[in-house]
């Protein structure tokens, strides 16, 4: 195991959130997203949010983050859980379920969760915002 491994596994990170973090899973950009959004958290940690959506559904998801390991393990897991799922179902995943699906992360860290979560939440209300505005400005 490498030192970087043990170091994040004596810290409390389960091996799918070291994995998540060091595989940089889901992390980049996509070209041409439904969405793209930044949020700065009162933590100082920014998560930019790309959403391909195709007919209420989550095509693609990746982030981008300036943060910790807890951020992008959260980030990476966040947006393989909304892969497939529509726009109602993403919102519904809680910081709770991210929190399982990764197995667990270190308790000062479990505020990385409620940070991608509500930039989720609000890449999906821009997303919305947009479309109601299509609509609006062809009525």
């Amino acid at each position: 195991m490498s030192e970087v491994r043990k170091l994040l596994k004596k810290s409390g990170y389960s091996s799918k959130a070291i994995e998540y973090y060091l595989n940089k899973v889901n992390v980049g950009r996509i070209e041409n997203p439904s969405v793209h959004l930044a949020y700065t958290g009162i933590c100082g940690d920014t998560v930019e949010i790309y959403l391909k959506i195709e007919s209420n559904i989550v095509k693609d998801a990746k982030f981008h983050a300036i943060g910790c390991v807890g951020a992008f393990s959260a980030g990476s897991a966040l947006m393989e859980m909304v892969k497939g799922k529509t726009l109602e179902e993403a919102e519904k995943i809680t910081e709770e379920d991210v929190i399982n699906f990764l197995g667990g992360l270190p308790k000062p860290k479990i505020h990385c969760t409620c940070l991608v979560k509500r930039t989720l939440q609000k890449a999906i209300e821009k997303y919305r915002d947009s479309k109601c505005n299509i609509y609006n400005n062809k009525v």
